[in-house]
């Protein structure tokens, strides 16, 4: 018989899901110490006599109502008894391996041809019914670990996670080749499937990860594919850079135009004159240059053009126009004093009426600022 033990309490790791004490006799004053995040459960028979939560418990029997229907002898204030005592551990086991046995197949949905690939990852588990779990998966077994708990479920996670695979890629119509830019939401509709599978166990799956899916690289009809599908994007990639392009090279001609206008406002500013005075200027050069009798036409009608551009550019265009009506008029008509006033060619002076301007030279119009004399 093996010895009696005095204290019961968890010898194991924390990579251990279930632990079995090596000792299965004890006193009924024997103490029971469930550390933090355990749970303990004493079996009799294979009848589970009672939980117990963290704490420092005696066996005795008001503690253990079920433990007096089964005890027969007491010796004193000792009664021996033989009974098994299981430890929980009720953490979350972060880290736990998971991969497929053998390839998905499945149809491919965005372009409908058949594929084959793989999975793995990781998970993270917690024991939720300590109970449910002792009776399902470990029965007679000292310890349960975090290897014998996936190999536990490997069949579960071959047949259910394997179907699942297919199911999300088709109703979510994911592309697999884009399907890493996915793995966030792809693994949390598969973790979601999954938990009822595992609650029916008695474990709760905390957190699973697809973190690689293998591709079948290497596949003449897979790299078909494939380059089909990266050569759209960089068609498409391509003709956006190239319209980008042309928007930035017009926003650059743009600019320099502005630069250019605001360059020539300040030039104007700074030298007195305005835009259409600077036109006027223009016209009036043009004016000047057209001293043929064949263009007095032309001229009048750039006068027109150069109306309300302010006295100053009036005064210049006026000018160059009295100068050239004289010459077409010809010096003689210094001689006639009949479209004059009162100047008979005789060099008297006279005054223009509008500015001023003293001057003898006979003519209709005032040779400074071009106003018609009456």
């Amino acid at each position: 018989m093996s010895p009696i033990a005095d204290v019961i309490k968890y010898e194991g790791d924390n990579s251990t899901f279930i632990w079995k004490h090596p000792r299965e006799d004890f006193n009924i004053f024997s103490q029971l110490v469930v550390h933090e995040s355990q749970e303990a459960i004493l079996f009799m028979d294979g009848q589970a006599l009672d939980q117990f939560g963290p704490g420092r418990y005696t066996l005795e029997t008001k503690n253990i109502p079920m433990l007096g229907k089964v005890l027969n002898l007491f010796m004193g204030n000792e009664s021996p008894f033989h009974c098994e005592v299981y430890f929980i551990n009720k953490t979350e086991q972060m880290s736990v391996k998971w991969g497929t046995d053998s390839r998905v197949e499945y149809m491919e949905p965005t372009y409908g041809f058949p594929l084959s690939i793989g999975a793995s990852g990781e998970m993270a588990l917690r024991v939720k019914d300590s109970k449910k779990l002792l009776l399902k998966l470990v029965g007679t077994e000292s310890i349960l670990n975090q290897q014998k708990l996936t190999a536990y479920f490997r069949a579960v996670l071959m047949t259910r996670v394997k179907t699942y695979i297919a199911q999300v890629m088709k109703e979510k119509k994911i592309n697999i080749f884009e399907i890493d830019a996915n793995l966030t939401d792809f693994s949390e509709d598969l973790h979601q499937l999954l938990i009822p599978d595992f609650a029916e166990y008695g474990v709760a799956l905390e957190r699973f990860f697809v973190m690689n899916i293998a591709k079948p690289d290497g596949d003449r009809q897979y790299e078909k594919f494939k380059e089909l599908h990266f050569r759209q994007y960089s068609e498409i990639a391509e003709a956006k850079l190239r319209a980008q392009t042309e928007v930035i090279q017009a926003q650059t001609e743009a600019q320099k135009m502005t630069i250019a206008s605001q360059a020539m406002a300040i030039k104007r500013e700074q030298e007195g004159y305005t835009y259409q005075q600077e036109r006027g200027f223009d016209v009036a050069q043009q004016a000047a240059k057209n001293e043929a009798t064949g263009q007095f036409t032309n001229m009048g009608i750039g006068l027109g053009a150069m109306a309300g551009i302010g006295k100053t550019v009036g005064s210049m265009v006026a000018g160059s126009i009295g100068e050239t009506a004289d010459s077409v008029r010809g010096e003689d008509i210094r001689g006639t004093g009949s479209e004059c006033g009162n100047q008979t060619g005789t060099g008297e002076m006279r005054f223009c009426e509008n500015c001023g301007y003293q001057f003898e030279r006979p003519g209709k119009f005032c040779p400074k600022c071009g106003t018609k004399r009456g």
